[in-house]
Parts: C-alpha cells; sequence; structure tokens
C-alpha cells in the first residue's frame, strides 16, 4: 500500500508539474513542441520495447479491426490533449488547464453514459449540475466559455472511453499513440527546417537537451501511474488524481502570477464541491459512471 501511494504521488505530482517544464518553451509554438514531444516520447518508450523483444507483442495488440480503430482514436485524442495543454501553458491559461482537469471525472460520467448507456444516480446527477453551474458562472463573468477547460476534460475522457476498446499495458499503448503520429511529427518538423522556420536549431545547446527529456517526461509519469493503480484500489487512485491539478492551480498563481478572479473562485468552489458529492457517491457504494473509464485513463 505504501509502496502504491509512493508511485500514484510521484505520477500525479509529475503531471502537475509539467507547466514548469513546458513554460521553458514558451517560444516555441505549440505545434512544434507537440511533434518534439511525440518524437523523443516515442524514442524513449522504443528502447525498452526493443530490448525486452517486444515488437511481436506490439503487433497482436491491434489484430483485429476494432482494436486498430481504437488505437487510432486513442493516438488522435492524445495528441490533441497534448497540443491543447502544451498551447495553454504557455499563454498563462495554467488556471484553465487545472480546471479542466478538476473536471475530468465529471466529463468522463457524461461520457459513459452517451456511449456506454450507463444510467446515473441521483448523487452522480447533482454533481453534473454542479460541476455545469461552475461552467457557466465562468462563461457568464469571462464573457467566453472557458473551452481550454473544457477541450482537456473532453478529450482525455475520450481517449479514455477509446482505451477502453483495446487490452494494452502502459508502455505498449503510449508506443502505439506516439507511433502512429511519429511519420507526421517527423515531416512537420523537417518541413519547418527547410522553410527555415523550425525554432530547435535556435535554442541554446542547454534547451535543445533539455526538450529531448520530453520523452521521459512523458512515459515515466505514466509508468508510476500504471505501477499505483497494480498496488491501490482505484478509489485510492482516484482520490490522489486531484494532486495533479492542485499543483497546477498552485503554480498557476504563485509562481506565474496568473489572475485568479472571483468569477474563476467562485467556479472552482462549485467544481469542488461536485467533486465531493461525486465522491461521496462512490463512498456510499454507488459506482460512478466513469469509473471503467478511470481504469483505462491517465494523464498527458
Amino acid at each position: 500500500m505504501k509502496q502504491g501511494i509512493v508511485y500514484a504521488a510521484l505520477s500525479y505530482l509529475a503531471w502537475g508539474l509539467l507547466p514548469l517544464y513546458w513554460r521553458l518553451f514558451q517560444n516555441m509554438p505549440a505545434w512544434e513542441v507537440l511533434a518534439h514531444r511525440v518524437v523523443w516520447a516515442f524514442a524513449f518508450v522504443a528502447l525498452p520495447v526493443t530490448a525486452g523483444k517486444q515488437w511481436n507483442r506490439l503487433k497482436k495488440v491491434v489484430a483485429d479491426r476494432r482494436s486498430k480503430i481504437a488505437v487510432a482514436l486513442c493516438s488522435v485524442f492524445i495528441s490533441a490533449n497534448w497540443l491543447i495543454y502544451i498551447w495553454a501553458v504557455n499563454h498563462d491559461q495554467v488556471v484553465e488547464t487545472s480546471l479542466g482537469y478538476y473536471m475530468n471525472p465529471l466529463i468522463s460520467i457524461l461520457v459513459a453514459v452517451a456511449f456506454l448507456k450507463e444510467r446515473l444516480s441521483a448523487l452522480q446527477w447533482i454533481a453534473i449540475g454542479l460541476a455545469g453551474t461552475g461552467v457557466l458562472v465562468m462563461t457568464v463573468e469571462l464573457g467566453r466559455l472557458p473551452w481550454v477547460s473544457l477541450a482537456l476534460a473532453v478529450s482525455f475522457s475520450l481517449y479514455g472511453l477509446a482505451k477502453k476498446a483495446v487490452k494494452v499495458d502502459a508502455l505498449l499503448g503510449l508506443t502505439w499513440e506516439t507511433m502512429i503520429v511519429l511519420p507526421l511529427s517527423i515531416v512537420y518538423l523537417l518541413f519547418l527546417q527547410t522553410q527555415g522556420t523550425g525554432t530547435f536549431t535556435q535554442l541554446p545547446v542547454s534547451k535543445m537537451l533539455i526538450l529531448l527529456l520530453a520523452g521521459p517526461a512523458t512515459a515515466l509519469p505514466l509508468f508510476w501511474f500504471a505501477k499505483a493503480t497494480s498496488l491501490l484500489p482505484l478509489s485510492l487512485v482516484g482520490f490522489i488524481q486531484y494532486l495533479s491539478p492542485t499543483t497546477s492551480l498552485l503554480l498557476a498563481i504563485f509562481v506565474f502570477h496568473e489572475p485568479f478572479q472571483t468569477s474563476q473562485l467562485a467556479s472552482f468552489a462549485l467544481i469542488w464541491l461536485a467533486l465531493v458529492v461525486y465522491s461521496a457517491a462512490s463512498f456510499l457504494g454507488t459506482k460512478p459512471a466513469a469509473n471503467r473509464l478511470a481504469q483505462a485513463e491517465h494523464k498527458a
């Protein structure tokens, strides 16, 4: 149990601190940063796959058409999630990214209802209503939808749904998810360099080397998460997951000095209350509709 808690804390704390890493590349376009993340994440996970002689096993994971489609959708949804997150961090929207990952379990409930035809309990509907009110408050006060929060929560929930359709461990899953978009990423980076618009070669050598660490920065928290889920009850992992958006929110306010207005506080308060109700539903034995999705999900 103690070992599992350490792994869970490491994974969610690492995800929560990622804004510090991506902020180092604030002057790079988000698409270029994403392409580098894909390339170096694939390079990092390909090493243990090769060392463990798992390439044949990798092929067997997508032996049928349903699995191929599911893996392709996983790649699309997680790539979209990464892109939005990187863009938001580097455009002073870390508060909204934090809200998005607080909202994720609640959005997963709606995804389960829409696609898995699950029914909600009264407490779950109350949680959804509170979260919706929180989004409405922020929309009215800011004069726009908190699209970053919604896009992150929806893309990650859909990623979890697609993940359900294919049984694959963390290492092979990330290998497929990066390998599918790897050719596009390489072509895009080569295009930028030939056009003279690429920024990678303009970076100091120290930052070039740090960008290469996008591989382990992507893969290691995922491996720690997989280890935690094998040692801990899912309910405990679900509770520890709030360490990530909380860490990001504290970074946004106290390190990046992003404004945190009264309307945002009210919106967050409603989301937090919704999560309390959501947790109560789980504690009382009312299985949240998103539990099945949560088993397959991990942070980007």
